[in-house]
């Protein structure tokens, strides 16, 4: 082909070739490049007749782009921190020197948002834009219409907006992807999606493990839900967890996740969120608790050597199947709306410290296909920030302050069951726990505060003085 191509993309794994695929399906004409030439040809090759461009070089990769030249690296990032050097800054550097004023270099990887920053700053002083854009959605997403989470300069989301619009998944017409904020505003977001995902995620297998040791067969796991897919709940994390379950080995006839290893990996987007939430005083116990279960899922010898030697309560859950399949759904439904209401939370808050400009609201919406949380409450999510763009805290929104209050007897219940029975429901509990904390008028912190006093001076503030004056006791001496 002779003309120049709209897009190009570098990095031929499972993600890359789906996304360049979707481009390409959506008229434009893509240049591919990979490290390994043998991929980008079979590549080419396995796609006849579409509108593909296979490099063999970087230099010829970049002139095979029309200008301003619109670059998306998908190779995998491993920096942690924002010194951290990887694949992606390889990519970058070698880039470089071949562009020209202006051009466009995406990372639509899951890059860490202070390395998007950094890299942001480097390639502007270069002459060159920089888009850290989230692209969630898995393999399918990528192929059918991702949720898309992009950062960076306006004026550059308005040359990117015709092909991220185009590829993006739509719900009743509006594609999932806006414009996110400045800088690392893009990763950023995704990277509290992903922990709002390791706690939903969560929730669902706890749900799951009540359910298996109230003596329900796999088979009626899954039908339980398959059903709530149909309903309020309907998620696509609720409906892969039903066809999960349903899938049998064809060796042995058994469920296949029955013959699964209790072990859970995860690449570091959680823990990530977690350092975020501490650092910015954000309360997220139910991703918190849900990093923390796979990390304890992880240490499976030492769990099994220790349920030889720790005791707790026989199982014993006489409760009719119907009515704990009720009890669980409004304990899953509220928990999944704490998930929700921290990981919202944090955004905000840090969305204030960088003046990022965040819209809540539109966040909400483009989580609504696409991505993997995405779920139909999200519409009411929407709402509730289009109403009240002030709203501090998702569970004060009239729906959801609605849904609580109806739900919250099962859920305390679901808690107390599982907890008397020895099952344990740390994303469930962590979650009533902050529902509770959250609507407590006065907490315990007095006393607290009086602890600190007494060993490191560190004063306190009274309920019968002005408030931001500050006291001392002089308290008795312990220590002989």
């Amino acid at each position: 082909m002779s003309q120049k191509s709209d897009f190009g993309l570098i990095g031929l794994a499972v993600m890359g070739q789906n996304l360049v695929l979707n481009v390409e399906s959506r008229g434009f004409q893509v240049s591919v490049f990979n490290r390994t030439t043998a991929t980008t040809d079979e590549f080419i090759a396995k796609h006849p007749g579409k509108k593909l461009v296979g490099a063999k070089t970087l230099e010829e990769f970049v002139q095979s782009l029309a200008t301003p030249r619109k670059i998306q690296i998908m190779v995998k990032s491993n920096a942690v921190k924002d010194s951290d050097r990887d694949a992606v800054d390889a990519v970058i550097e070698q880039l470089i020197p071949l562009l020209e004023k202006d051009d466009i270099v995406i990372d639509g990887g899951n890059s860490y948002y202070l390395t998007t920053e950094r890299r942001d700053k480097y390639l502007a002083e270069k002459g060159l834009r920089f888009i850290g854009a989230g692209v969630s959605g898995g393999e399918e997403g990528a192929r059918k219409g991702p949720s898309i989470m992009p950062g960076g300069p306006a004026s550059t989301w308005e040359v990117m907006k015709p092909i991220f619009e185009s590829i993006s998944a739509k719900v009743d017409g509006e594609p999932c992807v806006i414009h996110i904020g400045t800088g690392g505003a893009g990763h950023y977001v995704k990277m509290i999606h992903n922990g709002i995902e390791y706690g939903d995620m969560q929730l669902i297998c706890e749900a799951y493990n009540i359910f298996k040791n109230a003596g329900f067969t796999t088979d009626e796991i899954a039908k339980v839900f398959t059903d709530w897919n149909d309903g309020d709940m309907q998620s696509y994390l609720i409906q892969i967890t039903g066809k999960a379950l349903e899938q049998k080995d064809p060796e042995t006839g058994t469920p296949i996740v029955e013959l699964i290893v209790d072990k859970a990996g995860q690449k570091g987007t959680g823990q990530w969120t977690l350092l975020n939430a501490a650092e910015n005083a954000v309360v997220i116990s139910t991703i918190n608790a849900a990093v923390e279960a796979r990390i304890l899922s992880s240490k499976k010898k030492a769990r099994v050597a220790a349920s030889k030697e720790l005791t707790g309560p026989t199982v014993n859950i006489t409760t009719d199947k119907a009515e704990l399949v009720q009890k669980v759904h409004d304990a899953l439904y509220a928990s999944k709306v704490i998930s929700y209401a921290q990981g919202l939370d944090l955004i905000k808050t840090m969305g204030e410290a960088k003046n990022w400009g965040l819209d809540l609201g539109r966040i909400a919406s483009i989580w609504r296909g696409g991505c993997i949380i995405r779920a139909r409450f999200l519409n009411k999510i929407t709402d509730a920030y289009r109403e009240n763009a002030e709203l501090s805290n998702l569970m004060l929104a009239p729906f959801f302050k609605d849904l609580l209050s109806k739900t919250q007897q099962n859920w305390r219940e679901v808690v107390s069951l599982a907890t008397l029975n020895g099952i344990p429901v740390p994303a469930f509990s962590a979650s009533l726990g902050y529902y509770d904390s959250y609507r407590a008028e006065r907490l315990p912190a007095n006393l607290l505060q009086a602890q600190r006093d007494f060993f490191g001076a560190h004063t306190y503030e009274r309920t019968d003085k002005p408030e931001g004056e500050f006291f001392h006791t002089e308290w008795p001496e312990v220590i002989g």
